[in-house]
C-alpha cells in the first residue's frame, strides 16, 4: 500500500475560491454540473448521453465510482468494458465537459450496499465508514487501484477531472472526523491535487458531522436554496455556495408511486440556486437504469423498500435519452448564466415499432433452479454471506418433516422475501423479517423448501451492510428445523449456458412460475420497452444479459432495453418467473413507469 500521508505538490488545483469567489484557472466560474453514472448507462450510449447533458447548458459532469462494481471478488479488479471509468472520463473530455469524481468509498446512490462490496461488509465484526482498521486496510487497497487512474486524468495532467469528493454525505451517518481525514489523506497521498470537497445535507448537524476544515463544504438538497446558502455562508464566509446535489427528481420503490417533480417546481429551486450566485450539480441530469441486480433498498424502520429497476428519476434527460420539458425549462435558465451559445440538442431516439412476441414455456421454477445449482449441507439455513453470495436467490430445503397436526411454520430474521413450498406445492409468501404460515400435517412426511430473494441491499443509514437470507431460523411450532441444504443462485453471474440448462430442465407443477423464452428477429436495432403482461414477479435476460427485475405491484410497468443489448437478426429473451407466467411479452415504443405523484425531498 502506498503512503497515505499528504505530500507537497507543484500542481495547483484549477478550481480555487479565494475570498469566497469560485475561479477556474484564475477566471470567475460557476460549476454547472449534472450527475450521470457510467455504471447505469450502457457504454455504447455514454457519448450520446454526455452530448445531451452538454446541450442542456452544463459545463461539468459528475459521477460516483461504486467499489462493488469494480471489485466483485477480493483482488479481482475490473476496469474494462462497462467498468472502464477512465474511458468514460475521457469521453466526457471529448464532449467538452469538466469532470467531478466521487469515489466514496461509500456512495449511497440507491446502489446495492451503497457501493461497498458484500465480501467486505459480510465479514464478521466488520465496521464500515469509521476508523476500524480492517475496513481502512481494504479501502486503502482499493484506492491503490482506483485513485492513480483518476489522478492521471486530472486537469493538471491534461485530463478533465477538476474536483474529487471526500466520502459521501458522511454527516448523515456518523461523526468519526478522524475517518474523514483518513479518506482525505488517502486521496492526496495517491496523487489527487485538484479541489477536494465534502457534500452533506443543509443542517448544522449534518454539516458538523461531514465537513472538514480546509476543504470546501457543499450541500445536498431539493428545495429552500436560500436557506441552504445562508447556512453554508454563515459557517464558511470565505467559501462559494455550491449545491453538490440538487434533487430535481427522485427515485422509486416497488409498491409505491412513480415520483415526479414538475418542471416549474424544479426550475424555481434551480433559479434560487443560480440567483444566490451558486454553482450546482443536477441530481440526476440523466438517471439511467439499475441493470442486473444493482438496485439498492431503503428501510423506513419497519419494512424494506427495494428500489425499482428504472433510475429515470424524472431527470431532464430521461432513462432512454429523450429530452423532457424539464430539460427545456432548465436550458432556458442556464442560457444566460453560461454566457455562450448553447449546443443544439440531438433529436430523441427512435424506438422499435411495437410488437407482441409469444412465449415458450420451459422448466418449472424449482426444477430449473435445481438444474443450475449445487446443494450445500448445513445444520441451519445459511445466510447469503455464509454462502459467499452477494445477490440473487437461495433455495433452502429441509426434511422430510412430520408436522403431526396444524402448527405455525415460523421464519425469524428473514431478509428479504420467501416463497414457501411443501412437496413442491406453494404454501405462501413471507415478506417480513419475522413471519409465519400454518402447516398442517397429513400423516406423512413432507419436504419443506423456501426460495429466498435478496431484493436489494440497504444503501443508506445504519442498516448499511445488513446480511441477507435466513438469519435466524425456521421452526415448526416451537421446534427448530435442522438438517438443511442450500442452493446458491447468483442470477447476475449466470452465463448463457446456465440459462439454457435452466430452461431445458423438467417442467413443474401448475401455479409456481418457471422459466420461459421469447424469440424475435430484427432488421436493425433500436431501443425498446419490454412489458410482461400476465407475469407477476421475476427477472428477465436479453441475449444473455440480465436486464433486471419486474414486479406487477409496480409502479414500473416496462423495462428499458437499450439498443446495444439487441442485435440484427435473432434475439432471445429468457424469463425467470417466480409465481405466474404469461403467454406473451410486448415490445413497446414508449416507457410506462406507473401512476405518478408529485414529490419534493426536503430535510
Amino acid at each position: 500500500m502506498v503512503s497515505i500521508t499528504p505530500s507537497a505538490t507543484d500542481h495547483a488545483p484549477v478550481l480555487t475560491h479565494p475570498g469566497g469567489r469560485l475561479l477556474r484557472a484564475g477566471r470567475p466560474h460557476r460549476v454547472l454540473s449534472g450527475s450521470l453514472h457510467y455504471f447505469r448507462v450502457h457504454p455504447g450510449q455514454w457519448a450520446d448521453r454526455l452530448h445531451r447533458i452538454a446541450a442542456l447548458g452544463l459545463n461539468t459532469v459528475d459521477t460516483y465510482v461504486p467499489w462493488n462494481f469494480h471489485e466483485p471478488r477480493p483482488g479481482r479488479f475490473r476496469f474494462t468494458g462497462w467498468q472502464d471509468v477512465e474511458r468514460f472520463v475521457r469521453t466526457a473530455q471529448e464532449t467538452g465537459l469538466d469532470v467531478i469524481v466521487r469515489p466514496g468509498p461509500y456512495i449511497c446512490a440507491e446502489w446495492d450496499n451503497g457501493g461497498l462490496p458484500v465480501w467486505l461488509t459480510g465479514r464478521p465484526g466488520m465496521r464500515p465508514r469509521c476508523c476500524h482498521r480492517p475496513y481502512l486496510d481494504e479501502v486503502g487497497r482499493w484506492f491503490d487501484e482506483l485513485v492513480p487512474r483518476l489522478a492521471a486524468l486530472q486537469f493538471s495532467r491534461g485530463g478533465p477531472v477538476v474536483a474529487v469528493q471526500i466520502e459521501n454525505e458522511y454527516g448523515s451517518y456518523g461523526d468519526d472526523r478522524e475517518y474523514l481525514r483518513w479518506v482525505r489523506d488517502a486521496l492526496v497521498g495517491r496523487g489527487i491535487t485538484e479541489l477536494l470537497y465534502t457534500a452533506d445535507g443543509p443542517t448544522e448537524l449534518m454539516q458538523d458531522g461531514g465537513a472538514l476544515p480546509g476543504h470546501l463544504a457543499t450541500a445536498t438538497f431539493g428545495s429552500h436554496a436560500g436557506e441552504a446558502a445562508a447556512l453554508l455562508r454563515s459557517r464558511r464566509r470565505d467559501e462559494p455556495f455550491l449545491c453538490a446535489e440538487f434533487w430535481n427528481g427522485w427515485f422509486d420503490h416497488w409498491g409505491e408511486k412513480h415520483h415526479v417533480r414538475s418542471p416549474e417546481s424544479a426550475a424555481d429551486t434551480l433559479s434560487g440556486i443560480l440567483g444566490a450566485d451558486g454553482s450546482v450539480s443536477l441530481y440526476m441530469a440523466h438517471g439511467g437504469s439499475n441493470f442486473g441486480l444493482w438496485a439498492g433498498a431503503n428501510h423506513d424502520g419497519e419494512r424494506l423498500q427495494p428500489t425499482v429497476t428504472s433510475y429515470d428519476s424524472d431527470a431532464p434527460v430521461s432513462e432512454h435519452g429523450a429530452l423532457t420539458p424539464k430539460f427545456h425549462a432548465f436550458r432556458e435558465l442556464l442560457r444566460p448564466v453560461t454566457g455562450a451559445p448553447l449546443r443544439q440538442p440531438p433529436p430523441d431516439p427512435v424506438p422499435l415499432a411495437p410488437r407482441s412476441v409469444p412465449v415458450v414455456a420451459g422448466a418449472g421454477l424449482l426444477e430449473g433452479l435445481r438444474a443450475v445449482s449445487e446443494p450445500v449441507s448445513s445444520p441451519h439455513p445459511p445466510s447469503f454471506e455464509e454462502l459467499d453470495q452477494a445477490s440473487g436467490l437461495v433455495l433452502y430445503r429441509a426434511g422430510p418433516l412430520l408436522p403431526d397436526g396444524a402448527h405455525p411454520l415460523t421464519v425469524t430474521g428473514l431478509h428479504d422475501r420467501a416463497q414457501v413450498f411443501l412437496d413442491g406445492a406453494p404454501l405462501g409468501v413471507l415478506d417480513r423479517e419475522d413471519g409465519s404460515l400454518e402447516v398442517t400435517g397429513r400423516g406423512e412426511r413432507v419436504r419443506l423448501e423456501l426460495l429466498v430473494e435478496n431484493q436489494g441491499r440497504v444503501n443508506y443509514g445504519p442498516l448499511l451492510g445488513a446480511h441477507k437470507g435466513i438469519l435466524g431460523g425456521v421452526a415448526v411450532g416451537r421446534r427448530l428445523v435442522h438438517g438443511w441444504t442450500a442452493r446458491g443462485l447468483p442470477l447476475d453471474l449466470w452465463t448463457p449456458d446456465d440459462l439454457e440448462r435452466a430452461v431445458a430442465a423438467a417442467p413443474g407443477g401448475g401455479g409456481t412460475g418457471g422459466f420461459s423464452t421469447a424469440r424475435f428477429t430484427l432488421a436493425g436495432t433500436a431501443d425498446t420497452f419490454l412489458a410482461l403482461p400476465g407475469f407477476a414477479k421475476g427477472f428477465v435476460w436479453v441475449n444473455g444479459t440480465l436486464l433486471g427485475r419486474y414486479w406487477e405491484i409496480g409502479p414500473q410497468r416496462t423495462l428499458y432495453v437499450p439498443a446495444p443489448l439487441l442485435r440484427t437478426g435473432d434475439n432471445l429473451l429468457t424469463v425467470l418467473e417466480l409465481h405466474r407466467s404469461g403467454d406473451h411479452v410486448e415490445l413497446r415504443d414508449r416507457p410506462e413507469l406507473g401512476p405518478a405523484e408529485e414529490y419534493v425531498e426536503t430535510f
